[in-house]
């Protein structure tokens, strides 16, 4: 006998920070769309800062304005699903966790499954938001992390329960092509030599950069690589709409080279933009995604480590680089140096670890499909 449920596909909500405000989001929800289209019939709705964003970038069945919407527009919403998938992405920090654990709370208060899929946790100090994740978490039907610090974030706020660490979704993203003529608009076309530069602004999630500082660090290593190795440098930003576009330009205000230098100005896919990192000789950055796609790319790169999440990253794949509030200019440029005569080494360091955190990436979505059939036969099409 055929029940209900079988009638209609699986409803499955994700709720995280989308909506085209940062690449590395993106690419989060590409791949967890993927995996969850690819593994079985569902019919996904977004909470999305942006819905027409969200729909023009992704197969989403449904994008739902979910900053614009009160408690009783977003319930009827929630009520509908059979999984809400709270993540994936750094959203579990002092100014943010309300925000984004909203509507985990009505659904379980609605019986709708939570399961908190591949976060990053941090920097949780604030008592409120530490209670909050505790409450919601503590009745998550399941927990997945994406690094270790993360894990070890949320065990001491208290949570006594497994968190399963896995990888960021992102890992698993696959190339797209350029657009025709991309790098020819970008003033990149015929260049022999480019290397790669990420930074980011200060804020909730970082709130101990001191930007004059960094500015300062990378100013002096991309007049270094201009000037060692006759290479070009391509500042790429993540986040077009806040500020890493007005950082690139205060970090190039500061060469003594800076015809040298450009800024990406192109509106790329994720996977466009994972196609255009794979020209570089070598990639210099702060953001997590940023990094993370030189490595999907087998570019050697050097971190600016400012969070645990990139120290995660980093310890994962057995590469070394000292904190950012650790770095002098000295110190980073020696370090740029040893990267670019070790180059191959790393691309063989990556090639070796990297294939386990793909592996790991993928064990997020094996949990969430094991709770849609655990589920299976509850609730009535409608």
């Amino acid at each position: 006998m055929t029940t209900n449920r079988q009638q209609r596909p699986l409803r499955v909500g994700i709720s995280g920070s989308y909506g085209g405000l940062n690449l590395g989001d993106e690419a989060i929800l590409e791949c967890i769309i993927k995996q969850l289209r690819d593994a079985a019939p569902v019919e996904i709705s977004v909470f999305s800062r942006d819905p027409d964003d969200t729909l023009r970038r992704h197969p989403a069945d449904r994008a739902l304005a979910v900053r614009q919407l009160g408690r009783d527009e977003v319930t009827p919403e929630i009520a509908r699903l059979d999984l809400l998938l709270v993540g994936g992405g750094g959203i579990l920090f002092d100014a943010e966790a309300k925000v984004y654990l909203r509507e985990a709370a009505i659904a379980q208060e609605l019986g709708v499954p939570v399961m908190v899929y591949a976060v990053g946790a941090g920097p949780l100090h604030d008592p409120a938001a530490q209670a909050l994740v505790r409450e919601v978490l503590g009745k998550a039907a399941a927990i997945t992390v994406r690094d270790r610090h993360s894990q070890r974030v949320l065990e001491e706020l208290g949570l006594d329960r497994e968190i399963l660490v896995t990888a960021d979704p992102a890992l698993l993203l696959t190339p797209e092509p350029l657009p025709v003529d991309a790098l020819k608009r970008e003033g990149l076309a015929g260049r022999s030599r480019l290397v790669g530069v990420s930074v980011r602004e200060p804020g909730p999630a970082a709130p101990d950069i001191d930007e004059e500082v960094y500015h300062g660090l990378l100013a002096n290593a991309a007049d270094f690589i201009v000037d060692r190795y006759d290479a070009d440098v391509v500042f790429v930003p993540m986040e077009r709409q806040v500020r890493d576009v007005q950082h690139s330009h205060a970090v190039i205000a500061g060469m003594l080279r800076p015809q040298r230098a450009s800024v990406l100005k192109g509106d790329y896919s994720a996977g466009e933009l994972l196609s255009l990192v794979g020209r570089f000789e070598l990639a210099i950055g702060m953001r997590l995604h940023f990094l993370l796609f030189a490595a999907l790319q087998n570019v050697p790169f050097v971190a600016l480590p400012y969070a645990g999440k990139v120290s995660g990253f980093l310890e994962a794949l057995r590469m070394d680089t000292p904190p950012l509030e650790l770095v002098n200019a000295g110190r980073l440029i020696a370090h740029i140096d040893q990267s670019w005569d070790r180059r191959r080494s790393l691309q063989t360091k990556i090639t070796k670890y990297l294939p386990r955190l793909r592996d790991r990436a993928r064990e997020s979505n094996r949990v969430a499909l094991a709770l849609l059939k655990e589920g299976a036969g509850g609730k009535p099409a409608g």
